[in-house]
Formats: structure tokens, sequence, C-alpha cells
């Protein structure tokens, strides 16, 4: 899991829509840079250095896990994203949206591309105002003063006006969910997808522990015998790790992300037990699935079986080499089955099959957008 740094920005324009212009940058941001976590007020401001027209300005503060010189290179693509024209001439100018990192976690930085705190931002009520707002008891890292007495300090005469208007804050899965569970078929990609959201949301990831299944291994050579065992054996692990993982949302609505849900142990039950053995691992299924958290947001991710198979191969584990694909399309019906019939199941169905979310940043983005959209 990757260390998450706060960090303060400073957003201004003065030319075109401002307010569209300052909040697609904020939703650009979020998007790309990290989570944005607080957004001041706007203000209004005299262009400052040059004459032209007034500027918008906010500060905002967002936590990431990328590095200042990374943050910096997101942060003026973006800005070329939405139509920046820069001059060569080293002199103030218009614009349409301009970004600067104000202050990194509390670090002093002194690069090619990036220092930080801005060496300027102690001389400009237009950043110093907004920040305030936002972080009036955070300390300037080599000032050694806090944000609101630094503004006592500054001899910057210019007016600063607070105006009616408000941007809207992108909220993100981990404020809006407490508990999300991806599924899918065997290969659909539901482990690598929980890795990489618990990665980006720093949330507590729940995988699955089919490797310490003894049975696992037997039953693909025989599955007849050890078909009953097995899935024992996995609902009554499935049972207890969700059961001691989950009992702690109650407490601290912390956002949890697992790769498998319960009800997974019913569908593959349906196909590998014999009539008798079902009803009785359905009594037993019954009594245990009442006891469990059901996740805020269910996701299945679809892959078609072609893909499976191919990635089954792929990760080359040795049991699953003969895995079918007649097998495959069995699971997909119980799935299948289970969100039309489960009323109060809040599911996503994502189809997966032409995207690789691993390896394109892009495509992973894409399932993210639509969790976001849900």
């Amino acid at each position: 899991m990757k260390i998450q740094k706060i960090t303060f920005l400073s957003l201004g324009t003065n030319q075109g829509n401002k307010l569209e212009n300052l909040q697609n940058a904020i939703n650009l941001i979020a998007d790309k840079a990290g989570n944005v976590q607080k957004i001041s007020s706007v203000y209004k401001t005299a262009s400052w250095g040059f004459d032209s027209n007034d500027f918008f300005n906010v500060c905002i503060q967002i936590s990431t896990n990328y590095a200042p010189e990374k943050l910096m290179q997101i942060l003026l693509n973006i800005e070329n994203e939405l139509g920046r024209k820069r001059n060569d001439s080293g002199l103030y100018s218009d614009r349409n949206i301009d970004i600067d990192i104000l202050l990194f976690d509390n670090d002093i930085i002194f690069s090619k591309t990036v220092t930080v705190p801005h060496p300027k931002m102690l001389e400009r009520k237009f950043v110093l105002i907004p920040l305030i707002e936002i972080a009036g008891q955070t300390y300037h890292p080599i000032a050694k003063k806090q944000l609101s007495n630094c503004l006592q300090n500054c001899n910057d005469s210019s007016q600063v006006k607070i105006i009616n208007e408000n941007l809207k804050r992108p909220i993100t899965i981990s404020e809006k969910y407490n508990y999300i569970a991806i599924e899918g078929n065997i290969g659909a990609g539901k482990t690598s997808l929980s890795k990489l959201i618990s990665n980006q949301f720093t949330a507590k990831i729940v995988l699955e522990r089919f490797a310490d299944n003894p049975f696992l291994p037997k039953f693909y050579e025989d599955k007849e015998r050890y078909a009953f065992p097995l899935e024992m054996s996995f609902l009554a692990d499935r049972y207890q790790q969700l059961s001691d993982d989950l009992a702690q949302l109650d407490l601290f609505k912390n956002f949890v992300i697992s790769d498998y849900y319960i009800f997974k142990s019913l569908i593959f039950a349906q196909i590998t037990l014999q009539k008798d053995e079902y009803l009785l691992y359905r009594k037993m299924f019954n009594l245990m699935y009442k006891e469990i958290t059901k996740p805020d947001l269910y996701v299945y991710l679809y892959q078609n079986t072609n893909r499976l198979l191919e990635n089954i191969k792929k990760r080359g584990r040795d049991y699953e080499q003969n895995i079918e694909a007649d097998y495959l399309q069995k699971i997909h019906d119980g799935y299948k089955s289970f969100i039309n019939t489960e009323q109060k199941l809040n599911a996503l169905i994502i189809d997966v099959s032409d995207l690789d979310f691993v390896d394109n940043h892009e495509d992973y983005k894409q399932i993210i957008k639509k969790i976001e959209q849900v």
C-alpha cells in the first residue's frame, strides 16, 4: 500500500468561464493526481503582476501517493489538457488555468522541476487567504510559523474578495462505500482489481485463501469424491474470514475491499454437489449467510470464456489447467442467477473482456469511473 502525502495546491484562472475552469481542473486532479479532501471558497482578485481581467482563485488539499516531481508533471499535463497556452517571455500573462504546488506534506524540496514550499506563496494574499481557510493551523516548513501568522507579515496590498459561488468536491469510492465485494468467474481478474483499488484508496483488503485449501488440487483430479469436503471447507473458511475482517466495520467504518463474497460458495456448490449433498450444504449456508455483513456494492467482472481460459493458462496453476469451457459457463450462469434474484443486492456488472486494467491504467480508470457513477 503506497503512502499518502498531504499536499496543498493553488488554482487560478482569469479567462472564459472561470468557475467552470476551476471545477474542471479539480475534477481532473481528483481523477489523475489524488483524493481531493478540501476546497476553499472562491476568491476574486485583480491580476497580480500585470493589468488584465480579475482572477478567480482557490486552494485545495489533496492526498496523493505520487512523488513531487511526478505530481508536478501530472498537474502540467492537466493544464495542457484544459487548453492552457504558455508564453516564453517569463512575464505574467492571462491564463485559463494555473495550478501550483504550495506545500507537500512538511517537505522542503529544491529540484530541477519542483520547489516546495512555493517560493512566492507568502507574498501573495490571493494564495494565503484561501489556503488559510482550509489549513490555517498548518506550519510553513521554512518560516516555522502557522500560515495564519504568515498572513500578518504579508506586504501584498491587493484586495481579495470572496464570491458567493461554491465548487463541488469529487467524492471517492472510499467515501461513498464502506465495503465493496469484487466477484467474477475463475480467471476474471477479481484479485488483481481488488489489489489495485486497495492500493489507490488505502483500503483494507480481504483476499480469499484458496491456496491454503488442501482439497482444491484433489478436487480437480476427482471431482465426485472431493466436491463435498472442498465446498464445506471453503464455506467454513470464507465465513470465518469475512466474520473476522468485516466485524470492525460497525466500529471504524473504514473502507474494505474483498475479492469474493460468501454467496459464491452456494454458486459453486450448486454445480459440484449431488442433490442430497447440496440440500445439507444449503442448510449450513443459510445459517451462516444471515450473519455475514452484506456489501454496499457488489461488482461482478464479466469475462468471455475464451479470455478466461487464456488467463487461467497464463497464471499457470497446475490444478486449473484442465478446467473446461462448459464448467466456466455453468459458474457464470450461477452468478447471473444470483444477481438477478437477490433483490437487496446493489450490483454492478462490468464487461472486462476487452479491458486490460492491470497493465493499462486508462482501462483501470474506466472501471473506477463506472463504480463512482453507481
